[in-house]
């Protein structure tokens, strides 16, 4: 398995995991629009995500295996001033239980302390994700507390909680 950097050469495997994993997201996370999931909207979201990679602001990266995705993994809201990001990641429900959340995660905190030479990162996970939890404790996060985001998942808001690292 190998995780790197989101290209825009990614555009029809990137819509063909979404797609597969829709339901599976939909169930953990809030849904996204029904016009990302053509290839025009992929290509669309790859070259916003590429633009903020560009300026500093998000790295985006894929798991991949044999060719095609397993998961996702952003470093997010890069402030290289505060010295912050957060970390995202989703897994493919055929993947789940093979430990490619926990890869990602380390993954992502290595950018973060190397190349964006981070001094923390912050994650927000719904009350109901426990296994999301665990990932993120397992990595060394700690519960910060309530966080003031909220997911909207299967038409029901549900609240998150703030995970700090360093």
């Amino acid at each position: 398995m190998q995780i790197r950097t989101l290209s825009l050469a990614d555009t029809p495997a990137l819509l063909a995991f979404e797609l597969a994993n829709r339901d599976w997201f939909e169930s953990q996370v809030d849904a996204r629009t029904p016009d990302f999931y053509k290839l025009s909207g992929v290509a669309a979201h790859i070259e916003e995500y590429l633009a903020r990679y560009s300026a500093g602001s998000l790295h985006p990266c894929l798991l991949i295996e044999d060719g095609g995705i397993l998961g996702r993994c952003n470093l997010k809201d890069i402030d290289r001033i505060g010295g912050r990001a957060e970390v995202g990641y989703r897994i493919a429900a055929s993947a789940i239980g093979r430990g490619l959340a926990g890869a990602a995660l380390s993954h992502l905190m290595e950018l973060a302390y190397g190349r964006w030479e981070l001094a923390g990162l912050d994650a927000h996970v719904t009350i109901a994700n426990a296994a999301s939890a665990r990932v993120l404790e397992r990595a060394g996060f700690a519960l910060a507390g309530p966080s003031p985001i909220t997911a909207v998942v299967g038409g029901a808001q549900l609240a998150c909680l703030h995970y700090r690292h360093n």
